[in-house]
């Protein structure tokens, strides 16, 4: 994840360059219809295998053989499960000057609807734990920061191949999010997938209704406040979904404070296509950095994830979906 701002921390990118699965005999266990709404359940156990298995990998810094086998782990998973997979292959270069590969994967469902909405989160993982005590230049496993916004977005990808929504859905998880310069003195030098994706999406002329950013979206207790881009660009969609949360009983979840402008992979969404795109960021307003205590540490591990926290927001999203 990213840097809270007023100020931008953040490079610049070197130019970029299936029939779903559906099983209908388990349908009736899962969604039942009543006259004003569709509910689907959202299953928090399989949220929370989808982030083991990346957590298996070990952490997952861009160029490395755990980032390769992660990436093919996640298209292995999505590639049956939606109508049409588009991968975005570009390099990047670092704050630090590295050039690293930035591989983005989009799973589109639904494809020819034209009312869309895209639901989105990073992949990868952070090179070094900055906001640690010790070990401060070894990678982070980065369950919750990375892990868990996937881990929800494959499970809801589940979902989608079996029951298909009224209107379309493009899932899109970014790579290269977190390697960025914790100063904030380089500017952009955060989500280089998002800023590669907005410069050129995978349909020239794509557009959405809106966006949904995950991001540490997994932590016991997490609270989710309304973030200063989201209200500013996109308070129209932060209004639909934070109404869905609290009429699904989750508004211990979703709070309605209001938080920092955060640069995070809605920002560049919406700052290159100007579809309006929110941040589901978990806000510890008792912390130092206001992310928690798991924040760019080697903490991050599967002590992070909490089912109960996958299900308010798994759940939350669910019913936006199909009730749109």
């Amino acid at each position: 994840m990213k840097y809270i701002l007023f100020s931008f921390a953040l490079i610049f990118l070197s130019a970029c360059n299936n029939k779903p699965v559906v099983n209908n005999t388990n349908t009736h266990k899962d969604i039942t219809e009543t006259k004003k709404q569709v509910v689907v359940n959202f299953d928090e156990n399989g949220a929370y295998d989808f982030i083991q298995k990346q957590v298996d990998f070990g952490p997952r810094v861009p160029g490395t053989k755990e980032h390769l086998a992660c990436y093919n782990y996640l298209v292995e998973v999505l590639k049956p499960l939606a109508d049409t997979m588009y991968f975005q292959n570009t390099f990047a270069t670092t704050f630090d000057k590295k050039t690293i590969p930035v591989k983005n994967i989009i799973a589109t469902f639904n494809t020819p609807k034209e009312t869309r909405i895209i639901l989105c989160a990073h992949w990868d993982t952070r090179p070094f734990a900055d906001q640690d005590t010790k070990d401060k230049d070894m990678p982070i496993l980065g369950a919750n920061d990375g892990g868990s916004g996937v881990g929800v977005l494959l499970q809801i990808a589940k979902n989608l191949s079996i029951q298909k929504p009224e209107i379309g859905i493009d899932i899109i998880l970014f790579d290269s999010e977190d390697w960025g310069d914790a100063t904030g003195g380089v500017e952009d030098s955060y989500c280089l997938g998002s800023q590669a994706w907005g410069k050129a999406p995978h349909i020239r002329g794509y557009k959405a209704d809106f966006g949904i950013l995950l991001d540490m979206v997994g932590a016991p207790n997490a609270t989710f406040g309304n973030e200063g881009y989201s209200m500013q660009n996109a308070n129209t969609a932060l209004s639909i979904v934070w109404q869905a949360a609290a009429s699904a009983g989750y508004d211990n979840y979703f709070r309605n404070f209001e938080t920092n402008r955060i640069t995070d992979d809605h920002y560049y969404v919406w700052k290159n296509t100007g579809i309006p795109t929110i941040d589901i960021i978990h806000h510890d307003q008792n912390s130092r950095n206001g992310f928690g205590e798991y924040w760019h540490t080697h903490n991050d591990n599967m002590n992070a994830i909490d089912k109960k926290t996958l299900k308010a927001v798994g759940q939350t999203l669910v019913n936006v979906i199909y009730n749109y």
